[in-house]
């Protein structure tokens, strides 16, 4: 496991801090290294990746700083890359901070990271990306490298001369510049020696050619090295100040190294998490274990087959039967390996909702530890290993028993193995035990804290399916495979035969508790299945309910709108028409004053008041009156608004919520509006049969003349016919044209009383009322 985790950190000090890391027992420890995890997947969940890169081990080079070191320039080069890494780190979680994502460990983190930005930039001023000091460090060291450049052109301008020279080129090896001791030569073949003069630096191991710096450049070569002297001295004092720079920030250094290792640690742990698709457990110090769809991390996610293992709560020790090479032993390290996994702050391969105990102790004894040196056998070897967890378990303790009382005579092995069980579940310890003896079948069956399971095998394919089946015990299926492999119907009747009765029982109360358990399971899964269904159904259902709520309001508060500057357009006319009826006032003394106030205070009382729903108190349950249908109400149980259908008795009403009709008692409702046309009578009085198809109003508004009068024509016969005491014909202002027309044939209508001008709230000039004989 640890191998795996290695993988995904980003730096040396990760890499550590993983190879230390060992389970917790502390419940606050390990809950918060959990939720610290689980705080890296967030990161990556939102991000894709966290930036990391850039962080070294510096710990060795800030204490040898500490204590008046000289670091060289990589180590130097590692601090300020380091100082670089942890501030481009804590800008991008306090970048996600101000996003409003909750990362409260990780914002506790980077607070510890000091930026020593000053520090980071004088290193990378002096010492490129390679290691190599810059000659901007220092002017010093400029000057120094001009003149290196200078003496080494010139000692290169007299040796080409030289190699050039075609006197030379018979007496040279090659016809090349090299370097021999940090000087200058060129090959010189070993008969023209005395040829050059100056000294002799190496020569070719054959020793036919010797590498000689002529006499030409001798002293040139002497200043090249002088001057390199001097580039070293003041490359080691840029050093120097450089470290005691490092020195004066040193705690620092170590608070954000200690800070980056945890951070790498933690983010290592959340991609291991991203491979084995994990979740975050809940925890508990009680002892209770519930895995749901568990997976052992180290078996491929197309081979591993989940299990679900609950212990703690009804029962406090499974004990798993059947043959070998069933899977008990997967089982068994699964529920092991988790449980560390758990207790170091890691998420585990499990389905969400899972709960994982923190036990203080965890004990072991699976595998042959037979030793050949220690003189050992099986059996031996694995009572040694129970003997000392006998001595150490209590009721804080996990115990995991692989093939219990294995490696003597199945009897006694038996005997043994039960007689280990009731000491260890005794002691209060949780336990999780594999065994192929029978015997131990009827263990769970006469213990009330204990409880039998089995890995499922299929006969047919004679193969095991790693399915875990808590309450069944495992059958031996031996008469099963050797029937299927072609085993003789006789051979195999004789030997059931030599089992008793009582076996038989058992193996035949096993079988159909397998069919009882797989009929429950395909129960369960559909049963799951269906309540999914209707769980996304009554959610869609709600959510399209709310919208035809929120659709409607909308509607209505655009009508209501539309209404109100309609009515204010009207109200700014009525207000110029005043204007000139004052003014008519002051010429002619025939409008009065009150008269004019009258006609203003009609007009502003027509207005429709829009209404605030944030604001609208509640209204009681009636008006002054009783609830009539048609009124707009609030259902109080449910919190939903509808209208009133009917009322079916002096305590019950029908409404309408949406599409859905309901009986609800008068004391749950809540009158918030009554439509107008509810309220008020209407202008029209019906002296015989009302026939509905007729209205009480004509609007002959954007008709032409001759249409017009067709139609009023129609109507005013319509209307009669109807029954009608009174009607209106709205013809609109306009020209006026449209006004004297209808006029004209109302006033030689023979059935025509009377007509006259609408008041103002009623639409003025432009609706006349008309009332009949």
């Amino acid at each position: 496991m640890k191998k795996q985790l290695i993988e995904h950190v980003s730096s040396s000090l990760g890499r550590k801090k993983v190879e230390e890391l060992v389970p917790m027992i502390n419940i606050e420890e390990i809950q918060h290294a959990q939720n610290a995890t689980h705080e890296g997947t967030k990161v990556l969940r939102l991000k894709g990746q966290a930036p990391l890169g850039g962080i070294r081990d510096i710990n060795a080079s800030v204490k040898r700083a500490q204590i008046g070191g000289m670091l060289n320039e990589m180590e130097l080069l590692d601090v300020s890359s380091t100082i670089y890494g942890g501030r481009r780190f804590k800008k991008f979680i306090e970048d996600m901070l101000e996003d409003e994502v909750e990362l409260p460990i990780l914002a506790e983190l980077v607070a510890t990271i000091t930026p020593l930005t000053d520090v980071e930039r004088e290193i990378k001023m002096c010492i490129d990306d390679h290691g190599h000091m810059l000659d901007s460090a220092s002017p010093t060291l400029r000057t120094i490298r001009s003149q290196i450049k200078s003496h080494e052109a010139s000692i290169r301008s007299k040796l080409e001369s030289i190699i050039r020279s075609s006197s030379s080129q018979k007496m040279l090896s090659d016809s090349i510049i090299t370097i021999r001791n940090d000087r200058y030569v060129i090959p010189v073949k070993q008969e023209y020696r005395s040829n050059f003069g100056g000294l002799i630096h190496d020569q070719s191991a054959s020793g036919a050619t010797l590498f000689i710096e002529p006499q030409a450049v001798v002293s040139i070569n002497n200043q090249l090295r002088e001057v390199r002297v001097k580039e070293k001295q003041e490359i080691e004092k840029i050093l120097l100040e450089l470290s005691e720079k490092v020195a004066l920030v040193s705690d620092e250094l170590l608070q954000n190294v200690i800070t980056l290792t945890e951070i790498d640690f933690i983010f290592a742990k959340a991609l291991y998490s991203k491979v084995l698709k994990a979740s975050q457990p809940k925890l508990n110090d009680i002892g209770y274990m519930n895995m749901k769809k568990a997976r052992h991390p180290l078996i491929g996610h197309d081979e591993v087959v989940p299990i679900d293992v609950e212990l703690g709560k009804t029962y406090s020790s499974i004990v798993i039967t059947g043959p070998n090479t069933g899977g008990k032993t997967v089982t068994l390290k699964t529920t092991g390996l988790l449980t560390l996994m758990m207790q170091s702050g890691l998420h585990i391969p499990v389905d969400e909702g899972s709960e994982m105990a923190v036990f203080k102790s965890i004990f072991a004894d699976i595998g042959d530890e037979q030793s050949i040196e220690q003189n050992l056998s099986t059996f031996s070897s694995h009572m040694t290993n129970i003997i000392d967890i006998l001595d150490k378990v209590d009721h804080e303790s996990l115990v995991l028993f692989d093939e219990l009382g294995a490696g003597t005579d199945p009897t006694e092995g038996a005997a043994l193995a039960i007689a280990i069980l009731d000491d260890v579940y005794q002691r209060g310890a949780r336990i999780v035990a594999t065994t192929h003896y029978s015997e131990l079948k009827a263990y769970a069956y006469n213990r009330p804290g204990a409880i039998n399971a089995s890995v499922e095998f299929d006969v047919e394919t004679l193969s095991p399916t790693y399915r875990l089946l808590i309450g069944v015990p495992g059958r031996s299926n031996a008469f099963a495979i050797s029937k299927r492999l072609g085993l003789s119907s006789d051979i195999i009747d004789k030997a059931k035969a030599q089992i008793s009765t009582e076996t038989n029982k058992v193996e035949n109360m096993i079988s159909s508790l397998e069919s009882s358990q797989k009929a429950a399971e395909k129960e369960i899964e559909e049963a799951a299945k269906i309540r999914e269904e209707a769980e996304h159904l009554r959610k869609d259902l709600v959510e399209k309910f709310a919208s035809f709520e929120r659709e409607k309001e909308k509607i209505i508060e655009e009508a209501d709108k539309k209404a109100y500057e309609t009515v204010q357009t009207a109200k700014e006319e009525a207000e110029f028409i005043i204007e000139e009826l004052r003014e008519l006032q002051k010429e002619a003394r025939v409008v009065k004053e009150h008269q004019l106030i009258d006609a203003k205070k009609r007009l502003e009382e027509a207005a429709p008041k829009l209404k605030d729903k944030k604001k609208k108190t509640a209204a009681t349950n009636t008006i002054g009156k009783e609830l009539l249908p048609g009124d707009e109400v609030k259902v109080l149980s449910f919190g939903q608004k509808g209208h009133i259908v009917e009322k079916v008795s002096d305590k019950e009403f029908q409404v309408q919520i949406g599409i859905m009709k309901m009986k609800v008692a008068i004391t749950d409702l809540q009158l918030l509006d009554r439509p107008k046309q509810i309220e008020k009578k209407p202008m029209a009085t019906v002296r015989g049969t009302t026939n509905h198809h007729v209205k009480p109003e004509l609007d002959l508004r954007g008709e032409r003349f001759e249409d017009a009068m067709q139609r009023t024509e129609k109507y005013l016969d319509d209307a009669l016919l109807a029954g009608y005491n009174s009607v209106s014909i709205i013809h609109g202002k306009g020209t006026g044209a449209l006004r004297k027309g209808v006029l004209q044939l109302l006033k030689n209508h023979p059935h025509v009383k009377s007509s006259k001008m609408a008041a103002m709230n009623e639409g003025g000039l432009g609706n006349t009322i008309v009332e009949f004989k």
